[in-house]
């Protein structure tokens, strides 16, 4: 889609190309001078044309128009008057007149720019629907801003995986599994046996309450005795952005990574969620 105006008229028309870029229906701004003096080259048979003009008299608009019906080219007119050229002229004729301006002055374009902004937003959600545009789509279309981030880094692309997994049997002291969280700084370590099955985790939460019973030998009483049974898990092929909502949620600070079966393949905490810019 080619979106065109001047003036106050032209800024909105940008605005309204780009939402439509970005929701799935290409679109790019033409600016009416500049068009009669060759970019009408860049209006294909192809294409639909959105003109904006809240007089529907724009001289430039008029100038062109010529050229793009005789291309057979669509023409989809947004103005503030139903009589004006522009309008008779369209093939669709969308009406974002209002009563007055907001300017005090009844002069500066204000009312009608916000209109034709609400109307610009209305077609191109209306166009998303229509082509099916999903969260992922839009991903794509976004790699470098956090929306994009968000729909788009799994929990595998920030795991601690392999060697880097706090782990330890779970006949292990509390003494090893201190040790373990320690040299993988997660702030937990997973309870997990041989055959990878998980059994529970020991976080610092559950490291602060057993300091704070006397009775408890760190050195000679096993990790599993302490440790939390059943933790909350996520799979490696949920997005990032999940795992930062479970932890939100739950109050905690690091997930374990688990596959179908319930085998441990993985670890992250919130902090690898800050670095890869997810929240």
């Amino acid at each position: 889609m080619v979106v065109s105006g001047i003036g106050k008229s032209g800024h909105i028309a940008r605005k309204i190309a780009a939402t439509l870029a970005s929701t799935g229906t290409p679109a790019f701004f033409v600016h009416p001078a500049e068009a009669s003096h060759g970019d009408l080259g860049m209006i294909t048979v192809k294409d639909v044309v959105l003109a904006l003009s809240n007089s529907g008299e724009t001289d430039e608009l008029l100038t062109i128009l010529p050229v793009v019906k005789r291309k057979g080219v669509p023409l989809i007119a947004m103005t503030g008057n139903e009589r004006s050229s522009l309008s008779r002229l369209a093939d669709v004729h969308l009406d974002v007149s209002v009563a007055e301006e907001a300017c005090p002055l009844g002069l500066a374009p204000t009312s009608s720019t916000t209109a034709a902004l609400v109307m610009g937003d209305a077609l191109a959600i209306a166009l998303l629907e229509a082509r099916g545009f999903t969260s992922d789509d839009f991903a794509a279309s976004h790699p470098a801003g956090q929306l994009g981030r968000r729909l788009l880094v799994h929990i595998s692309d920030v795991m601690h995986t392999g060697k880097d997994i706090p782990r330890v049997e779970p006949s292990a002291s509390v003494t090893q599994a201190l040790m373990e969280m320690s040299r993988k700084n997660l702030g937990m370590t997973a309870i997990a046996g041989a055959d990878d099955r998980l059994h529970g985790v020991f976080t610092d939460g559950d490291l602060r309450r057993t300091l704070d019973d006397a009775s408890v030998d760190l050195r000679s009483t096993p990790v599993s005795a302490l440790m939390t049974a059943n933790p909350r898990t996520i799979g490696a092929d949920k997005l990032a952005i999940e795992a930062a909502q479970m932890m939100e949620a739950h109050k905690i600070n690091g997930l374990l990574v688990v596959d179908g079966e319930g085998l441990l393949v993985g670890a992250l905490n919130f902090h690898d969620l800050l670095r890869a810019r997810v929240i």
